[in-house]
């Protein structure tokens, strides 16, 4: 029999209010060491700080999987200072992730101990389809409104991700081990950059990429949206030489970068514009698996977004917390 209506009434507990509470994300990548605060108000989350430290995990792992000791203080400094911000924040109002790097190094457990010793929280290695997932819910509610579905892709340091979703619901999810850090390893380790390895680079990518056409090219969505890493770096580099405003990225803007490349000759010799100097070394690597994405998946133009995976975490974490219900 239903409680009377005064009774529910009575026993009925006040909704929280969380509109001066903190809420922080970690992504602890392949390259870089990301932080972002932000508080949940006015039904949204508002980004309050954002930190982001090259740490060089992935390109420190060797033969045998294992990273190297240099890589991972480089790694505990960084969540050192990350943890002085962080001050004393209620640590079930923090979420700390970490990808592909640390889903292969074969002394993971070592890093993770110390790593959750400093920030007092555990650090969660999520998998390839998780993180794309994520990256997903953190794209979404920056994009227009739309019914249609949209087509994500992140380039990060060792790993690809491939999301399709529609509003904020991701459809279909696909995560590569491969990124811009394995493929310049792999493919442009002399410093060379000709013809010949960049078409061994991408021939390669599209070798990967290729048997997912089905569910990611374009009959599947209307919009292609890239996600931080090598997208943005590959946009700056683009409005840099056009005057245009930074966001995006077409396949002449690519056609033209791989001339660049040619004339360059060499990573040391590479002289694009807007491109930052610790990332001239990937350059062939995050290009190369761009090109073939766009290729592969017949992307004629694509839109850089701010969001991330940090974000989506972000928008997990107050989910979770019902600050966003």
């Amino acid at each position: 029999m239903p409680e009377p209506r005064h009774t529910a009434s009575r026993l009925r507990m006040p909704r929280p209010s969380f509109a001066n509470h903190r809420l922080a994300a970690i992504d602890i990548g392949s390259n870089s060491c990301l932080l972002v605060v932000a508080r949940w108000s006015e039904g949204r989350l508002q980004l309050l700080s954002h930190r982001k430290e090259a740490i060089r995990l992935g390109s420190e792992i060797d033969a045998q999987g294992a990273l190297s000791a240099a890589a991972m203080q480089r790694g505990w400094d960084c969540l050192e200072r990350y943890a002085l911000v962080l001050g004393n924040l209620p640590r079930e109002r923090l979420r700390v992730v970490a990808t592909q790097t640390l889903r292969e190094a074969s002394n993971r457990n070592e890093f993770l101990v110390r790593a959750q010793e400093i920030l007092n929280c555990p650090v969660d290695v999520i998998d390839g389809l998780e993180e794309a997932r994520l990256i997903y819910r953190g794209v979404a509610p920056l994009l227009p409104a739309s019914t249609q579905r949209r087509l994500v892709v992140d380039i990060g340091g060792r790993s690809t991700e491939l999301c399709l979703g529609r509003r904020l619901q991701a459809l279909a999810v696909q995560s590569f081990a491969v990124g811009s850090t394995t493929w310049a390893q792999r493919h442009f380790a002399s410093g060379e950059l000709t013809s010949a390895t960049l078409d061994l680079a991408e021939a390669a990518a599209l070798e990967i990429i290729s048997p997912h056409a089905a569910t990611f090219g374009p009959s599947q969505w209307k919009h292609a949206y890239g996600s931080s890493g090598s997208a943005g770096a590959i946009a700056k580099v683009l409005s840099h030489a056009s005057g245009e405003p930074t966001g995006w990225i077409t396949r002449e803007g690519l056609d033209w970068i791989r001339d660049e490349l040619l004339q360059a000759g060499h990573i040391d010799r590479v002289s694009l514009g807007g491109l930052k100097h610790e990332q001239r070394p990937l350059i062939g690597g995050g290009f190369s698996l761009m090109r073939a994405l766009f290729i592969s998946l017949g992307i004629s133009r694509m839109r850089v977004t701010h969001g991330a995976l940090r974000h989506g975490v972000l928008h997990e974490l107050a989910d979770r917390l019902g600050m966003a219900g």
